[in-house]
C-alpha cells in the first residue's frame, strides 16, 4: 500500500534528466536533446516516442542551464508585487501564453522587505531575454531602455517600455455613470494605497463625479493597500461618517471586503449601498459583484506579443496599448435608497 502512494507522487523525488528520458526511450541523450530544443534530426517516429517518455517522466528542462548554454534562451522575467487576485490571474495568462510560444518565465515576486532591485537581482541568475512588470508600479523601471520591456497596468513615459493597460478613466466612468443613472449622488471612491495605479484611478474617478456636477459629493477613503484586509478597514471608516448610497472601489478584493463588513453591520447591499469593483476577477464572479472588467489572459497574450516583436527586432506600431473595459453588471448595484 506505501508502495502505490509512493508511485503516485506527481513530483519526482529527483529531477529527471536527458540520461533518464534516454535510457527509458532506448536512444541517446543527444537525440533527447534534439526533441527537446524541436530542433530537426530526429524521425517523427523516435519525436513521437520520446516526448510521450518525458511526459510519463515528469522531465522538465533545465531553464538555467539552457540560459547559460544559449545566447537566447527564450526566457523572460517577470516581477509580480502585492495586488490582489488580479495579479495571479495575469501570471497565469502569461503562463499560457508563453508556453504557447514556446518561452519559458522566470518568476521574482515584491514584498515588504524585498523591493525591485532585489527581486531583479535574483533573475539575473537566469539571463533573461525580457522582463515583464506586474509591479512596482513605477515611472522609471531600473531596467527601461536596457532590456525589452512590458509594464502591465500603468502608463510609463520612457521611451524603451512597452505598455499593455486598461483604462482607468474609462473604467470609472462608467461605473460612475451607472450609479448617477440609478440615482445616486454620495458615491466614495476607496483608493488602494498611493502607487500609480491607485492614483491613476482616484483621478479618473474625481474627474467623473465633477462631469456629473457632484463636486460636493466627493469623498475618498485611502486604503494603506490592496487587500481584502484593506478594504476591510476602509470600510469600517465609512461606518463612522454618513454612509454614502454607492461605493466604487480600487479592486474586487477591496470592494468584496467592504461589502462583507457591511453586511456585518446589518446593512444591505445593494439596498442600502451599492457596491462596485474593479478587474471582474474569481472574487467578482463568487461574490455576484458588479464590476469593471479587465480581461488578464488577453493581456498577457498581448504582453507576450510585444516581447516577441521586441527581441526579435519586429516592428512595433505604437508601443502603448490602452483597453477600453467593460462594465460588468451584477446584484451588487440598485437604486439609490432615498435620501
Amino acid at each position: 500500500m506505501v508502495g502505490d502512494v509512493a508511485d503516485e507522487q506527481p513530483w519526482p523525488r529527483r529531477r529527471v534528466t536527458l540520461a533518464d528520458v534516454a535510457k527509458r526511450a532506448g536512444v541517446s541523450p543527444a537525440l533527447v536533446s534534439i526533441v527537446m530544443r524541436d530542433a530537426p534530426g530526429a524521425s517523427p517516429q523516435s519525436r513521437e516516442r520520446i516526448l510521450a517518455v518525458a511526459k510519463q517522466l515528469g522531465y522538465r528542462p533545465d531553464v538555467r542551464a539552457r540560459s547559460l548554454a544559449s545566447l537566447k534562451a527564450h526566457v523572460i522575467g517577470v516581477l509580480f508585487g502585492r495586488a490582489g487576485r488580479f495579479h495571479l490571474e495575469l501570471i497565469d495568462g502569461l503562463y499560457a501564453a508563453a508556453e504557447e510560444r514556446g518561452w519559458d518565465l522566470v518568476l521574482s515576486a515584491l514584498t515588504t522587505s524585498r523591493d525591485e532591485k532585489r527581486a531583479l537581482a535574483s533573475l539575473h541568475d537566469f539571463r533573461f531575454d525580457a522582463l515583464i512588470m506586474l509591479g512596482p508600479p513605477v515611472a522609471e523601471p531600473l531596467l527601461a531602455g536596457s532590456v525589452p520591456l512590458v509594464v502591465m497596468g500603468w502608463h510609463v513615459p520612457h521611451p524603451g517600455v512597452d505598455i499593455v493597460r486598461t483604462s482607468d478613466e474609462h473604467g470609472m466612468a462608467q461605473a460612475v455613470q451607472h450609479l448617477v443613472d440609478l440615482g445616486h449622488r454620495r458615491i466614495t471612491h476607496l483608493q488602494g494605497g498611493t502607487g500609480l495605479v491607485a492614483v491613476s484611478r482616484r483621478d479618473a474617478y474625481v474627474k467623473a463625479m465633477r462631469s456629473h456636477g457632484l463636486d460636493g459629493e466627493i469623498r475618498i477613503v485611502r486604503c494603506d493597500g490592496e487587500d481584502q484586509l484593506d478594504g476591510q478597514l476602509a470600510a469600517r471608516e465609512l461606518l463612522k461618517d454618513k454612509l454614502p448610497t454607492g461605493i466604487v472601489a480600487f479592486n474586487d478584493d477591496i470592494a468584496a471586503a467592504a461589502m462583507s463588513v457591511l453586511t456585518q453591520h446589518g446593512l444591505d447591499v445593494p439596498g442600502d449601498v451599492s457596491v462596485i469593483g474593479f478587474d471582474d476577477s474569481a472574487i467578482a464572479r463568487a461574490f455576484d459583484l458588479t464590476s469593471i472588467q479587465q480581461i488578464p489572459h488577453a493581456m498577457a497574450h498581448l504582453a507576450l506579443d510585444r516581447i516577441i516583436a521586441r527581441t526579435t527586432e519586429t516592428a512595433v506600431p505604437d508601443r502603448e496599448l490602452v483597453l477600453e473595459p467593460d462594465l460588468i453588471l451584477r446584484s451588487t448595484t440598485g437604486p439609490a435608497r432615498r435620501q
